[in-house]
């Protein structure tokens, strides 16, 4: 015996009956050895009583766990040792009430939530495919539904005779449905309020600049689509400073983080968020980082070698991946990471980099601080001098010009200046004049509101841009 405790290994100088939990650990995980009479150096210690043990061991196990176990008599060097052989099991095994899984060279006892998904998984279930009584087909949101519809068509993924189905038929052909109850994947997607059903199901930004020192923070609530596009729309237009420079008179952004890698590390958060942890996610921006907490752990035996390499697709949210899936916002084979590390490299940054603990996964992105114009400073590159892009500097009189006749939404602003997308030039703009207080937004309690517009305050103002 002269390899290492590890997942499937574990080493004991002695028996004692609470080694019962080690074994208990083992048939809930991948299985492995518990060996009796042997030392964490390396060396057999020799185990006394034998043959009474191998007659009480398996009579314990059996007796308390109801399983059964290979309790091998093995010797070395003259001396006795044990080696006690447990097999994987399909279905949950506890040691007097008590729930233990084997993780790497330890044995965790399963608690709460944890617990929950464990008990979940072992029946061939998960959180997110579980019911909601209280959750009923109306309270779903018609234009959700609608516009899953639309991407669903443009991405292919569906068939479109399922897509002209009433919405319970294209809830139970996503499996969305249990019986006559709607399952907490399609209140996570198609409601446009799922906090009323789980807590903390939604994202938190923050710009810091210290860990103890928050500047300013925003909230992204309603449905999970939503969120992803908020929080990608937020974060680029408010919380990452780009580097700005010229193609003749085309106007280049280069962020921080590419926006590809930010995507997909934004849609992993959600996707494989733990919701039964009642934690929402939370995305910490510094001047020279950006880093993501998500409350969801990788899957049992997986390290985060394994994560950043060829791995196989397993969500931890099966129901809600499908989904994002069949919108055309993901791919179904486990390539988001490995696409993340790709846009990064492409972009001569460091590889973003994972930490793996016991209440959730840690994601960092690190800035090239000396490319970029530096987040939350005043900009000083050619759009900030007049003159330097034309008729950029008149922009702002531009749409207090276009609010002259009512209320309008960044869209409607957008097409008419005749812009095909809201650009982040506009998206500027429209944080200036509201921090001049020359605008203000018409849901002011909502400030992401999907039916957010924006008004002049003062009509006397029109004097300005005359």
């Amino acid at each position: 015996m002269d390899m290492k405790e590890n997942q499937n290994i574990e080493w004991k100088t002695s028996w004692r009956d609470e080694y019962l939990k080690w074994i208990c650990g083992f048939a809930n995980s991948a299985g492995g050895k518990l060996i009796i009479g042997h030392d964490d150096d390396g060396h057999v210690t020799g185990v006394e009583d034998v043959e009474k043990l191998l007659v009480d061991i398996p009579n314990k196990v059996r007796d308390i766990m109801g399983i059964m176990v290979r309790v091998n008599h093995r010797k070395k060097a003259g001396k006795d040792y044990l080696e006690i052989a447990v097999e994987p099991h399909p279905y949950s095994v506890s040691y007097k009430g008590q729930y233990f899984l084997r993780s790497g060279s330890t044995n965790q006892e399963l608690k709460g939530a944890a617990l929950d998904q464990f008990l979940l998984r072992k029946q061939g279930r998960h959180w997110d495919g579980t019911p909601v009584p209280t959750a009923k087909l109306n309270d779903l949101s018609k234009g959700l539904i609608e516009s899953f519809r639309k991407r669903a068509r443009e991405s292919g993924r569906m068939e479109r005779a399922i897509l002209k189905e009433s919405a319970p038929g294209l809830l139970d052909k996503l499996h969305l449905l249990e019986g006559n109850h709607l399952k907490k994947a399609s209140v996570l997607l198609f409601n446009s309020d799922p906090e009323k059903y789980i807590t903390g199901a939604f994202v938190k930004i923050g710009f810091f600049r210290t860990n103890d020192d928050l500047l300013y923070h925003d909230e992204m609530h309603g449905d999970l689509f939503s969120q992803v596009d908020k929080t990608l729309e937020l974060l680029t237009t408010k919380y990452l400073k780009a580097a700005i420079s010229y193609r003749g008179v085309q106007r280049v952004e280069i962020f921080p983080v590419p926006e590809a890698a930010l995507r997909e590390a934004i849609l992993n958060a959600v996707i494989h968020k733990d919701y039964a942890s009642s934690i929402p996610i939370q995305i910490s921006v510094y001047d020279d980082k950006l880093m993501i907490w998500n409350p969801g752990t990788l899957p049992p035996e997986w390290t985060v070698g394994k994560l950043k390499g060829k791995h196989p697709s397993q969500p931890f949210n099966p129901d809600v991946a499908n989904a994002f899936f069949r919108a055309g916002l993901i791919e179904a084979w486990g390539r988001g990471i490995e696409r993340m590390l790709t846009a990064c490299k492409a972009a001569s940054l460091p590889e973003p980099e994972f930490q793996n603990e016991v209440t959730g996964l840690w994601l960092t992105f690190r800035f090239n601080t000396k490319a970029l114009v530096g987040i939350g400073q005043p900009e000083s590159r050619p759009e900030s001098r007049p003159g330097s892009r034309p008729g950029s500097e008149l922009l702002d009189k531009k749409v207090l010009s276009l609010l002259r006749d009512g209320p309008l939404s960044k869209t409607e602003i957008s097409n008419r200046l005749g812009q095909k997308t809201i650009s982040g030039q506009l998206n500027k703009i429209i944080r200036l004049l509201l921090a001049k207080k020359k605008i203000e937004q018409t849901i002011p309690h909502k400030p992401n509101s999907r039916l957010q517009k924006y008004r002049l305050m003062d009509v006397d103002k029109l004097k300005e841009i005359e």
